[in-house]
C-alpha cells in the first residue's frame, strides 16, 4: 500500500508524509537489510502509487519480479492519524484495490520461477477479499507440495474482518503452518475447530493445543515484555531443534515444558507501528542462518527494538552490521 502519515487529526488537514506500508513488505525489507535473498509476491495498481511501492522495494534489494501490476484496480491506501503520543488511528482504503484482486495464478508463477525456503504469510491478505483469500490458501498448498516451510503471522486487523471471520479461515490454515507467530490475544483465532467451548484460556495451554494440531513452533509476541516460543519435544520449525540457549548467547531463559522466553530490549519508544513485522524479520533471519530458538528470539527482539526506536513501518529496520548497536551505551558516537 501507499502510506500517508499525518501530524495530527486528519479532519484538520495539514501535511502528510508519503511512504509505503504493508506487513509482508515490511518483513521483506527487514530480511533484505539483514542480507537475505527475498521475493515479494503481490499486486499493485498500474498507477503512480504502485510504481512507488515497487520502486521502494527494489531500492531495498527486494525482488519484485513476481509482482503483478493490475490495470483495472488502484493501489491500496493506508492513513495514519496520531491522536496521542502512544495512540495512532489507522484508516484502510483497500476494498477493490489491486491487492484485494490477487489471484492464485500469481503464486503459481512465483513458485515455478523458484521454490522458496520459507513462505511468509499474514492474516491480512485473506481479509481483503474472497479472491485474495483463495490466493493465500493456494500459496499454502504450493508450499506443502514443494516442501517449503510456512510462517504465518496472524496479524489480525479488526477493521478488515471480524474475529469470527478470521477464525473461520485461520484455523483451517493451521495444518499447513510450521511456524505460527501471534500476540497472546490472537492465539484463540487459530485454535482448531474441534476445540471445546471451555478450551484453556492461558497462553501456554493454547500454544500447546496448536502444537498438538500440527504446528511445529508457536512464537508469542509480548510487546515490551519480549516474546516466548513454544515447541514440541524434539521438533522445531527451523534447522536447529534445540529449545535451550547456547552458553552466553542471550539472556533468554527456559520456562519449562518446551518453551523459551526472551525479555524485551530496553529502548526509548518513538513509534510502535511495524515493530511486529520487524520482530518477524529478525526471527526468520536467524532461522535462515540456522540459529536455535534462543538465537532467533534474541535477534527478533533486537530488530523489533530498532523498529520501535524509529518512525515509520520499515524505515528503522537494521542492517546486519547495525545489530550490535542496540547494546551501545547512551551517547555513543560511531566514528
Amino acid at each position: 500500500m501507499v502510506a500517508l502519515r499525518g501530524s495530527g487529526p486528519l479532519k484538520l488537514g495539514g501535511t502528510m508524509n508519503v511512504s509505503i506500508a504493508g506487513a509482508e513488505s515490511n518483513v521483506a525489507i527487514g530480511l533484505a537489510r539483514l542480507g537475505h535473498s527475498v521475493r515479494w509476491v503481490g499486486a499493485v495498481g498500474d498507477d503512480e502509487a504502485g510504481e512507488l511501492v515497487l520502486r521502494t522495494l527494489r531500492a531495498e534489494a527486494v525482488d519484485v519480479s513476481g509482482a503483478w501490476s493490475d490495470p483495472g484496480a488502484p493501489t491500496g491506501l493506508i492513513l495514519f492519524e496520531p491522536r496521542l503520543p502512544d495512540v495512532t488511528r489507522v484508516h484502510y482504503y483497500r476494498a477493490g484495490s489491486a491487492g484485494s484482486r490477487l489471484t492464485p495464478d500469481v503464486l503459481d508463477r512465483a513458485f515455478a520461477a523458484s521454490v522458496p525456503r520459507i513462505l511468509h504469510l499474514t492474516g491480512i491478505t485473506p481479509a481483503l477479499s474472497p479472491t485474495a483469500r483463495a490466493a493465500s490458501a493456494h500459496a499454502l498448498r504450493l508450499a506443502r507440495d514443494h516442501g517449503t516451510l510456512v510462517c504465518l503471522d496472524v496479524n489480525h486487523r479488526a477493521r478488515l474482518w471480524t474475529a469470527d471471520q478470521a477464525s473461520a479461515v485461520l484455523r483451517d490454515w493451521v495444518p499447513y503452518v510450521d511456524l505460527l507467530i501471534a500476540s497472546a490475544d490472537e492465539l484463540p483465532l487459530c485454535l482448531p475447530p474441534d476445540s471445546p467451548p471451555d478450551s484453556p484460556t492461558d497462553t501456554a495451554a493454547q500454544a500447546r493445543e496448536l502444537l498438538a494440531a500440527g504446528v511445529k513452533e508457536v512464537t508469542v509476541k509480548l510487546g515490551p515484555d519480549g516474546a516466548t516460543s513454544y515447541t514440541r519435544p524434539n521438533c522445531s520449525a527451523g534447522p536447529a531443534s534445540s529449545t535451550h540457549p547456547a552458553e552466553g548467547a542471550s539472556d533468554a531463559h527456559d520456562t519449562g515444558g518446551g518453551s523459551l522466553h526472551q525479555p524485551g530490549a530496553a529502548v526509548r519508544a518513538v513509534d510502535t507501528v511495524g515493530a511486529g513485522d520487524a520482530f518477524v524479520a529478525g526471527y526468520l533471519s536467524a532461522l535462515l542462518d540456522g540459529e536455535d530458538v534462543a538465537g532467533r528470539l534474541e535477534r527478533a527482539v533486537t530488530t523489533g527494538a530498532f523498529a520501535v526506536a524509529s518512525s515509520g513501518d520499515w524505515e528503522g529496520a537494521p542492517t546486519r552490521a547495525e545489530l550490535s548497536l542496540l547494546g551501545a551505551p547512551p551517547g555513543t558516537v560511531v566514528r
